[in-house]
Formats: C-alpha cells, structure tokens, sequence
C-alpha cells in the first residue's frame, strides 16, 4: 500500500546513495496525490554548494515538474529533520506536508520555533532509526 513508510523507503534509499557518494546521507522525496514529483539527495560536495541539501534539491526539481513554485497539495519525505534553511523554503514553497525520519536536535528547524508555512502539517514518519544508523554510521567513518 502507497503511504509514509513506502515514500520514506524511497528517501531512505536516496540517503543510501547519498552516502555511497561521500555526502552527507540524507534523502528527500516530494509526492503530489500520491505520485512521485522529484527525488533528490544532498550533493554538496558534488556540486561544491552549501545549499545542495537533498531538501532544496527536491524543492526546485518538484516545482520544474508542477511548472510551479508553489507546492501546495505536496508532501516532503526527508530522512532527516531539516535545518533552518530547508524549513525556510518549505516555507517559501508552501508545502502542504513535512515528514521527516530522523530528529536532528543541533541543527533541526524544530529548535528555533516556528519556521514553517501556517498550512504546513509536519510529523515525525517511518525510518529514523534507519536513518540515524546510516548518519552515525557516516560520521563514524570520518573520525
């Protein structure tokens, strides 16, 4: 059945290939009715771009497929909690709906109030110990 945890595999997934790239393992998918708009992953490595977080990634590739910049009537599935910045955009964007897998208490949006879109639900969803494991498993091997 299509819902949370199966959307959040596919973050969880994209968090996987995050890491096989030596970036921060974190992924993001954004769904419109049930149906996947964009997918991404951090890259900001890759691209040399602070900003390259899985969550703004998806932010712009969901708006290119609405021909859009509002995403309202979307969902985000995200690995981890986002920062500052991603909450911002969500807000920006106007998301409809915020589900994330893993808490992050030093950097989370969560931690400086209120950052989202009145509108915007957010819930804590499946796969956050799989997505903390993955995190420290990371953050393991670059100590």
């Amino acid at each position: 059945m299509i819902g949370d945890e199966f959307f959040m595999k596919m973050a969880f997934q994209e968090a996987q290939l995050a890491s096989e790239e030596d970036e921060i393992p974190v992924g993001a998918i954004i769904t419109c009715h049930n149906r996947v708009i964009s997918k991404a992953h951090n890259q900001t490595e890759q691209l040399n771009d602070v900003t390259a977080h899985a969550e703004m990634l998806a932010f712009t590739s969901a708006a290119e497929a609405l021909g859009a910049k509002y995403l309202t009537d979307c969902t985000l599935y995200v690995t981890l909690e986002p920062c500052v910045m991603c909450a911002g955009a969500a807000f920006w964007t106007q998301i409809s709906k915020i589900v994330y897998a893993a808490p992050d208490p030093k950097r989370g949006f969560s931690k400086q109030g209120s950052l989202l879109h009145p509108k915007t639900i957010i819930e804590q969803g499946p796969f956050a110990i799989e997505s903390e494991a993955l995190l420290k498993k990371f953050f393991a091997g670059k100590r």
